[in-house]
């Protein structure tokens, strides 16, 4: 059976790398399909999609809420073909009444142990219209190796160098954040991956540069530790989520090559910039994610917040507008309250203000959005801050004589020269 798996494209915002990172939804996904499915898979991003009406079975992999519009698009030209067309994936969770509307199927939950029915059902022409298993989350012990092989791995070089693969070692997540749907998606219990399982996959990736997208690792501080002991023998390097902000942790994760984390920094407090200090101190660097537009802030405060962040040392940070998507404590609070006037999904970019701010008006916080990456950045560009990271990462994979260079340059020199470019 020919099954096309398409992962629609997305617009960027201004200042976003210009380079594209493999997806993960769609190779775990596809590592659940039946032995017998032959598929091929094309990510809009990179490469043009070709409508194929020998493809016996066509589906799209939505994460991002502005693919969704796009993925109805596509939908409808296959359809037109006279092609089944079935959606999965987080923002099909998401958007799964509007999605349905343009699908003969839309699949809710985690994929592994449930697609032989799937299949078994459009093979015998009895495909149901939703498959919903958000409540039948599966064994985590059964999810196998992500299927990048699906992928041309070409395509996700930027100036000669790759960049990084994506991974993950545990789903769900014990925490309940305001703007975060991952409780509906994957429930409120941290669920880790058999170790071996996570160090076999990890393994197996030709690639010494690895995102390890999982929702937080810091939620249980034990297996976090024996994760961390059994990647150093691996020699990746590796940017993650926040990581616990405990001595023995972050000595474990600097050991197994943690590159640089994510940390969301909600305040000027002393506690957010001895968190920082102890990231450094352990060769740990860090890209602060800074939530602009909640209902506590300011004009006066957001620009204190900037202020503060120029103190602090971060070596990148990631500024975004509060965004309402369905299905989070923002969304209902936020509709409830009359107070969002764009429901056009292309919009729910983290970078479009789409409700109306509680204590500064709608143009004023697009304002500050602005203004915090153009402040941030002034002295020196976010492309020059990222080529300092691949530099220390490039160097070190020297050293440890792991450096794998697609193209002639030296130690990625012309890549540094390029990125800065850019």
């Amino acid at each position: 059976m020919r099954f096309h798996l398409i992962y629609p494209k997305w617009e960027k915002l201004p200042g976003q790398t210009t380079f594209h990172l493999p997806p993960h939804g769609p190779v775990v996904f596809a590592a659940s399909l039946p032995a017998y499915v032959d598929v091929h898979f094309t990510d809009e991003n990179v490469e043009e999609i070709l409508f194929d009406d020998t493809v016996d079975f066509v589906g799209i992999s939505m994460m991002l809420t502005t693919q969704v519009k796009r993925g109805w698009e596509i939908a409808s030209r296959y359809r037109k073909l006279g092609k089944k067309v079935i959606f999965g994936g987080i923002s099909t969770m998401l958007h799964a009444e509007e999605t349905m509307q343009h699908a003969d199927a839309v699949f809710l939950g985690e994929s592994e142990g449930k697609m032989q029915e799937v299949f078994d059902d459009f093979r015998n022409n009895r495909l149901k219209k939703v498959y919903n298993f958000l409540n039948d989350l599966p064994d985590i012990s059964i999810v196998g190796s992500a299927r990048r092989n699906i992928f041309n791995d070409a395509l996700y070089y930027h100036k000669g160098t790759r960049m990084v693969d994506l991974f993950h070692a545990s789903r769900g997540c014990r925490y309940d954040c305001y703007p975060c749907a991952v409780s509906y998606l994957g429930g409120r219990k941290f669920r880790p991956r058999p170790i071996d399982k996570s160090i076999e996959e990890l393994a197996g990736i030709n690639n010494n540069r690895v995102f390890i997208v999982d929702n937080s690792l810091a939620c249980d501080t034990q297996w976090e530790k024996d994760l961390f002991k059994e990647m150093i023998p691996l020699k990746k390097n590796w940017c993650s989520h926040t990581i616990e902000d405990d001595p023995q942790v972050l000595d474990l994760a600097a050991q197994a090559g943690a590159w640089y984390v994510y940390q969301a920094i909600f305040d000027t407090s002393d506690y957010i910039k001895e968190r920082i200090k102890r990231y450094h101190d352990y060769g740990i660097a860090v890209e602060g994610t800074i939530l602009l537009g909640l209902d506590d802030h300011t004009e006066d405060s957001i620009k204190k917040l900037i202020d503060f962040l120029l103190e602090i040392n971060l070596d990148l940070a990631e500024f975004t507008v509060l965004t309402p998507f369905p299905q989070t404590r923002a969304y209902s609070d936020l509709f409830n309250q009359n107070r969002i006037f764009d429901f056009d999904w292309n919009h729910y970019n983290a970078g479009k203000v789409v409700y109306h701010p509680k204590n500064i008006s709608v143009e004023k916080l697009q304002q500050l959005y602005h203004y915090a990456w153009e402040t941030f950045y002034q002295n020196e560009s976010q492309n020059a801050k990222m080529f300092k990271l691949f530099m220390k990462v490039i160097n070190k994979e020297i050293d440890n004589g792991t450096y794998k260079p697609r193209s002639k340059s030296v130690a990625g020199k012309s890549f540094g020269r390029d990125i800065i470019r850019d």
